[in-house]
C-alpha cells in the first residue's frame, strides 16, 4: 500500500479539492500543513529533479508572501539551493499542494490527470 503524503494550507481552495479527490477513490493520507511543517530540502530537491530543474514550478508565484519578498527581481540572480533554503524555512513560498508517494516527490499543484497518473487510480 502506498503512503500518500500531501503538503498543504487548510484555507487552501486547491488543496481542498485535492484532499475530497482522494477521499473519493479512498485513498489514505497524511496531512501536513506546509506552513508549518514545510517538506525537507531533500524533497523540494526530489522534486525539483522530477521537473527539470525548473524552479519555478515549484513556487507560489501568486502569493502574498512571493510578492512581498519581490522574488520575481530576485529569482533571477538566486542559485537552485538558495531557492531550496528559502522554500524550507518558508512553507507559503511553495505551491501547493505538495504531493508525496512513499516519500517520492510526485507532483505540485492539482491537475487531476496528474494525480490520478501519479496515484495509478
Amino acid at each position: 500500500m502506498n503512503k500518500v503524503k500531501v503538503y498543504g494550507y487548510p484555507k487552501c481552495s486547491t488543496c481542498v479539492k485535492a484532499q475530497k479527490y482522494l477521499k473519493s477513490h479512498d485513498i489514505d493520507f497524511d496531512s501536513v500543513d506546509i506552513t508549518l511543517q514545510p517538506p525537507s530540502k531533500t524533497a523540494l530537491k526530489a522534486m525539483l529533479k522530477s521537473y527539470g530543474g525548473e524552479i519555478k514550478k515549484l513556487l507560489n508565484t501568486s502569493g502574498v508572501k512571493y510578492r512581498e519578498l519581490g522574488l520575481s527581481k530576485k529569482l533571477p540572480d538566486m542559485t537552485n539551493d538558495d531557492v531550496i533554503n528559502l522554500l524550507a524555512d518558508e512553507g507559503k513560498l511553495i505551491k501547493r499542494p505538495f504531493l508525496l508517494i512513499n516519500n517520492a516527490a510526485q507532483r505540485v499543484g492539482f491537475k487531476e490527470e496528474e494525480w490520478k497518473s501519479a496515484l495509478n487510480i
